[in-house]
């Protein structure tokens, strides 16, 4: 899989976004790579967002699930949208207990203006434990660049899903994961050029 570039970060007045932007004290600071036509996320929870004891908050599973499926449309539609409905069904529990939970989102549907959207959070042995269906209504390239829509782009370092967990669950080695996967982009850059 890809990292999704965020295009906003650094480069748009008033980008504060509660999902994404990692500079936002209070947000939830999530990253997406683009992996076969779906779009994925590694989280992991902290005690700030417990409901029940050591369960994931109902509204912030919501608040994930629509971001993720905000993400297929800013990348894999190449514009941007607002969430019109969304429907939530919660399976199981989630444990704020977990090293991560893996999100995954898919355009299901395209019909003019409106794009519908299937997210889900799976605990990390793959269980579905909530899943939603979002309808956006999508702008219009015109529209959405006047609303400051900057085209999302993918890095062309391939990350492994154990990179992509590990860049959330062990900050302290982060740094050496980056210098991996740094490493691996130069050389595919030295081999291209020969």
């Amino acid at each position: 899989m890809k990292r999704i570039i965020n295009p906003w970060i650094g480069n748009t007045h008033g980008y504060n976004c509660f999902g994404c932007n990692p500079d936002n004290p209070m947000g939830v600071h999530m990253q997406f790579y683009w992996d076969g036509g779906q779009v994925v996320s590694v989280w992991k929870a902290n005690s700030n967002y417990v409901s029940w004891i050591d369960t994931l908050h109902g509204g912030i599973q919501a608040t994930l699930l629509d971001e993720i499926c905000g993400w297929v449309v800013f990348y894999q539609m190449q514009t941007s949208g607002v969430t019109a409905k969304m429907e939530m069904r919660y399976r199981k529990p989630v444990s704020t207990l977990w090293p991560y939970i893996r999100l995954n989102a898919k355009l299901i549907e395209q019909r003019h203006n409106i794009a519908v959207v299937h997210g889900e959070i799976l605990s990390p042995e793959g269980v579905c434990c909530a899943e939603c269906t979002c309808t956006y209504f999508v702008y219009t390239g015109e529209k959405a660049r006047e609303m400051g829509y900057v085209p999302a782009r993918l890095d062309d370092t391939e990350v492994t899903l154990d990179e992509a967990v590990a860049l959330v669950t062990d900050p302290a080695n982060a740094y050496d994961t980056y210098a991996r996967l740094w490493s691996r982009a130069l050389s595919r850059q030295a081999e291209q050029k020969e």
